[in-house]
Parts: structure tokens; C-alpha cells; sequence
């Protein structure tokens, strides 16, 4: 039962990541860009966390926490230069 529910959820994880790709190359604002990839590394980091309850295991945790981390600093660093910009 649990083999056609990880398939399903790593479809759609595919599918977001997919999604997420094509609005950083689309844009058409930065803002755009950047939101799409937090969503990206915010579905990296819940493809790790869904293989690990699959598995059963904790070894991509810290994994998880860097991809946290420059997910937090780069949006962090864009709207920095986003407000200095609009002055």
C-alpha cells in the first residue's frame, strides 16, 4: 500500500519541482524569481523529509536544516536589495 503513495508524492513533488523551475527561468520580477526558489528548496527539502520516513531514518537531516538556512538567507538577502533599490 505504502509503494503507490511514495510513487504518487514523488510525482507531485516532480511536478512542483518542474513548476518551480519554470517561473525562475520565466520571471518575469526578481520577486517572481525568488519566491519560486524558496518554493523549490522549500520541495527539496520535503522530498528529503518524505524519504526519510519512507526509509525510516535521520541522515538527511542536516541536509535539510542548510537547505533551510539558504532558504531563509537568500530571501533574507533579496529583500535587502529590493527595498535599497526602490529608494
Amino acid at each position: 500500500m505504502s509503494d503507490w503513495v511514495f510513487w504518487t508524492v514523488g510525482v507531485l513533488f516532480f511536478a512542483a519541482a518542474l513548476l518551480a523551475l519554470y517561473r525562475i527561468a520565466r520571471g518575469p520580477k526578481l520577486l517572481d524569481r525568488m519566491i519560486a526558489s524558496d518554493m523549490l528548496l522549500t520541495t527539496l527539502i520535503c522530498i528529503l523529509g518524505a524519504e526519510m520516513v519512507y526509509n525510516s531514518h535521520t541522515r538527511t537531516l542536516p541536509l535539510m536544516l542548510v537547505l533551510a538556512a539558504t532558504a531563509i538567507l537568500g530571501a533574507v538577502v533579496v529583500a535587502r536589495y529590493v527595498s535599497r533599490r526602490g529608494q
